[in-house]
């Protein structure tokens, strides 16, 4: 039985979990589970006061993966600028595909969460719902952009709002 090691995630690095966004990798431990030998990345997601305890041979095969790329951000960024794309279909079955885009951790699809849900001033009220996978996804959104762009959460929302305000304009 080969290992599958992955030495691409170190201590100290950024990281983007699919169902969380982004951590933070504290440590690299190992622990005995069920009488197995586990090596596990320690990931803290510190704006939501969690830990996170991950196999370090499942960590690619469950989605976890580095910060996208300066380039990805730019076209997440210029997604944002597109006219929303709002399908026909039951809110239900919208919601449920908003969430799997959310969850995907793919930021790309995250964006186009964002610009599907974004409301101006002049357009109709949001439900409870849609407000919520809005928050959601513009937080992994803005989360994401802070760490690549090495600033903190609120220049990043900024830039974020800027793009969605320039689009309404």
């Amino acid at each position: 039985m080969t290992k599958t090691r992955k030495p691409e995630f170190r201590p100290n690095d950024f990281v983007v979990y699919p169902a969380h966004g982004v951590g933070k990798i504290m440590s690299i431990e190992e622990q005995e589970i069920a009488g197995f030998k586990l090596e596990l990345f320690v990931i803290t997601f510190e704006k939501d006061k969690m830990t996170l305890r991950v196999p370090t041979h499942k960590a690619t095969e469950i989605g976890m993966r580095s910060l996208s790329a300066p380039d990805v951000v730019a076209r997440a960024l210029d997604t944002l600028k597109g006219k929303a794309k709002v399908k026909r279909a039951m809110w239900s079955r919208r919601a449920q595909e908003y969430e799997q885009k959310i969850n995907s951790g793919d930021l790309l699809s995250i964006a186009e969460v964002v610009r599907d849900l974004h409301r101006t001033d002049d357009q109709r009220e949001q439900s409870y719902s849609e407000r919520q996978l809005y928050e959601a996804a513009l937080e992994r959104l803005t989360r994401e952009v802070a760490a690549v762009a090495g600033t903190d959460e609120a220049g990043a929302q900024k830039r974020v709002d800027d793009v969605l305000l320039s689009r309404a304009a």
